[in-house]
C-alpha cells in the first residue's frame, strides 16, 4: 500500500484489521511510525502523506480540508482487506478523516477522532495567523514540535509554510450541517490539552448515528506520543470487536 498518498509502517498478516492514520497540521505520515511498530503483526497501519511533506515537499499543501479529503478518497478506497477498517485522525487529521469517511462509498467501521474538537466547533482564532511569531507560539504551546527544531533557521523556513497553509485550511473549514457518519466513533483526548477540552471532544457523539465512546488520557495535545501503547490497546480492542 505504499504509494504517493499512503505509507505502511510495520507488517501484518493477510486479512488483519487496517487503520489509516491522518496526521495533524504540519505533520507527516512518519508521525505514526511508532504506532505501526507497536501494532505490528496485529493491525496493518497505513498513514496518509499530505502534499508538502518529506518526499512530497515539492507539491503545494492543499488549502481546503474538503478538497484534501476528496483527493485522499481514491487512495484509501482499496485499503480495506478482509478485516475491519478504521480511520485514525489526530488534531487537524480528525476533520480530514471525518470528511474522507463521508466521501467513501463504504465508510470505515470506526473513526478515531484524536485531539480534535467536534466538526462544528471553531478551531483557530485569527490572531494565530497574524505573524510567524504568533504561529510559532501556537505550535510550541501544543507541544508537537521541539523548540530546538523551530530554533533552527533552515528547518523553521522549511516547516513554516506548510504549517501556515494547514492552519489556514483549518481556519476556513466550515462544517456542513447534517453531515453525519453511520460508523462507530471513538473520540480520544488528553485531559490537559490546552486547545481541546474534554467536553469539546465529547461533542463528536453528535456526528454519528453509530456507537460513540470517549477515551480520556493523561496528557496534553500530543498525549498519544508517550502513551502510544495505551492508544494501540484502544485501537486493538475496538477492531477486535468488529472481526
Amino acid at each position: 500500500m505504499n504509494s504517493k498518498w499512503l505509507r505502511q509502517f510495520g507488517r501484518a498478516p493477510a486479512g488483519a484489521p487496517t487503520v489509516v492514520c491522518f496526521p495533524h497540521a504540519g505533520g507527516a505520515a512518519s508521525f505514526f511510525r511508532v504506532l505501526g511498530k507497536v501494532l505490528e503483526g496485529q493491525v496493518r497501519v497505513l498513514a496518509v502523506q499530505y502534499p508538502g511533506r518529506h518526499d512530497r515537499g515539492q507539491e503545494p499543501p492543499v488549502a481546503d480540508l474538503r478538497e484534501l479529503a476528496a483527493r485522499i478518497v481514491p487512495a484509501v478506497s482499496g485499503a480495506r482487506q478482509d478485516g475491519p477498517l478504521a480511520f485514525f485522525g489526530h488534531s487537524m487529521g480528525s476533520i480530514v478523516a471525518f470528511e474522507t469517511a463521508l466521501r467513501c462509498l463504504h465508510e470505515p467501521d470506526v473513526l478515531f477522532a484524536s485531539g480534535g474538537r467536534a466538526p462544528a466547533l471553531p478551531r483557530v482564532g485569527r490572531a494565530v495567523l497574524e505573524s510567524d511569531r504568533s504561529l510559532l507560539d501556537e505550535v510550541l504551546a501544543l507541544g508537537g514540535t521541539s523548540p530546538e527544531v523551530l530554533a533552527d533557521d533552515d528547518l523553521r523556513a522549511m516547516l513554516l509554510p506548510v504549517i501556515r497553509a494547514d492552519y489556514r485550511a483549518i481556519q476556513s473549514y466550515v462544517y456542513t450541517p447534517g453531515d453525519r457518519l453511520g460508523c462507530a466513533v471513538t473520540a480520544m483526548v488528553g485531559d490537559s490539552d490546552p486547545r481541546v477540552e474534554v467536553g469539546q471532544a465529547g461533542r463528536w457523539r453528535d456526528y454519528t448515528t453509530g456507537r460513540f465512546e470517549l477515551e480520556v488520557f493523561p496528557g496534553d495535545h500530543f498525549y498519544l506520543a508517550p502513551l502510544v501503547h495505551d492508544v494501540a490497546s484502544v485501537i486493538r480492542e475496538e477492531l477486535a470487536a468488529r472481526v
